[in-house]
């Protein structure tokens, strides 16, 4: 307690001394930090998401969510590690020890490191996910606090909930988006039709949206439902075919859907692919969009020839669709450039076959406000297709 308030005295002092100076701090938009963002379950801190997941049982559910947890633990080193793996249970729990960086200069870093642990159940068609035991060591080891006494409403918010209190502000935020990206690496690797490193270390579906105007995290955006990739197939005749994955029509724009469209119809010579618009049938707009080996997706921004930014998303995109949007998720790995994609507000995504220099596909989007980037990961911009 009285480290907490030794923190906010000073950023208050800080504060004013900033003010009088005129600087002025750039306005953030903290509206899914507010009231509810960090979740409680009899008095303690417990993140939760649940993921629908059509057609798939529940063997392959758990061992998706093993091989998923393992390459996530292992890469944090530390203590990180699974240490419960029960198949006849459909339980698999991990616990992290990573860091997270509040910010980084040439001359200072400021980071904590934070420890939680992973809980995920499995059943056919369902899982959830649960992050709790969540505590920070910071300062070298020199502070240490329970998300408990940190980051809740209680303490992390002014007393009308509106704002979020100087000092503890940078922790409540970063943890949120640190449970988002969990919940997005999850949902991944549940839509993944062969799960790699690559793809279970990128954001492949950014799906932190506006809900009336507010915006919410990822974790407290209600059940996610995944079409995975691997389902989905073609069937071409003559006349009119249709060709569904396992789960039917079902899941196609059921709550939040990711991954792979979840129904793809060949009608009159033309595939349309989710409600999109209609594309030429020969065209893989499922698979090549979601196999970098097929191919890459480049981002087109500004639409004069003689003054326009490409970049390939070296980590690659999927299409999908969140609060009934069409959207294709574009990913780029920590170290490209992204000033120019932060400032754009509409672009091109073009997809480019193998072997080929033109493109197969392009859309054109409209960038919709995802979750804040963790620092050292991969960024995933979402686009509205237009």
């Amino acid at each position: 307690m009285n480290a907490r308030r030794m923190i906010m005295g000073l950023c208050f002092g800080l504060g004013l001394l900033m003010g009088a100076a005129g600087v002025q701090a750039q306005t953030i938009n903290d509206s899914k930090y507010l009231a509810g963002a960090v979740p409680e379950v009899n008095g303690k801190v417990v993140f939760s998401k649940e993921y629908r997941i059509p057609g798939m049982n529940r063997q392959e559910v758990f061992d998706r969510v093993v091989s998923w947890m393992t390459a996530r633990l292992e890469k944090n080193k530390n203590n990180s590690r699974v240490v419960l793996q029960d198949a006849d249970k459909g339980q698999v729990v991990g616990i992290g020890d990573e860091w997270i960086i509040f910010s980084s200069t040439a001359l200072s870093l400021d980071r904590t490191r934070i420890l939680y642990q992973l809980f995920v159940s499995c059943e056919a068609e369902l899982c959830r996910l649960e992050v709790g035991k969540v505590s920070y060591v910071y300062r070298e080891g020199k502070e240490r606090y329970a998300a408990e006494e940190w980051v809740i409403d209680k303490y992390a918010l002014n007393k009308d909930k509106t704002k979020l209190v100087r000092g503890l502000a940078k922790w409540r935020r970063k943890t949120v988006d640190f449970v988002d990206e969990l919940c997005l690496e999850l949902a991944d690797a549940l839509s993944a039709a062969t799960p790699t490193p690559q793809e279970l270390t990128a954001q492949a579906e950014a799906a932190a949206a506006e809900a009336q105007k507010e915006e919410r995290s990822v974790a407290n955006s209600g059940t996610m439902t995944i079409v995975p990739r691997n389902q989905v197939s073609v069937t071409t005749g003559a006349g009119n075919a249709t060709a569904t994955s396992n789960a039917g029509n079902a899941a196609s724009h059921a709550g939040n859907a990711v991954g792979n469209v979840a129904a793809v119809q060949v009608t009159g010579g033309q595939v349309a692919c989710g409600g999109l618009p209609p594309v030429d049938p020969e065209k893989k707009v499922g698979s090549s969009l979601l196999n970098p080996s097929e191919g890459r997706l480049v981002i087109v921004i500004g639409s004069d020839p003689f003054n326009m930014t490409m970049m390939t998303a070296n980590a690659g995109g999927s299409l999908g669709t969140y609060q009934g949007k069409q959207v294709i998720f574009t990913i780029l790995s920590p170290d490209q450039p992204y000033q120019q994609l932060e400032a754009a507000e509409q672009y091109e995504v073009r997809f480019y076959p193998n072997g080929s220099t033109e493109p197969s596909m392009t859309f054109r989007c409209r960038k919709v406000q995802g979750p804040a980037p963790i620092d050292g990961m991969p960024r995933t911009y979402i686009g509205e297709i237009l």
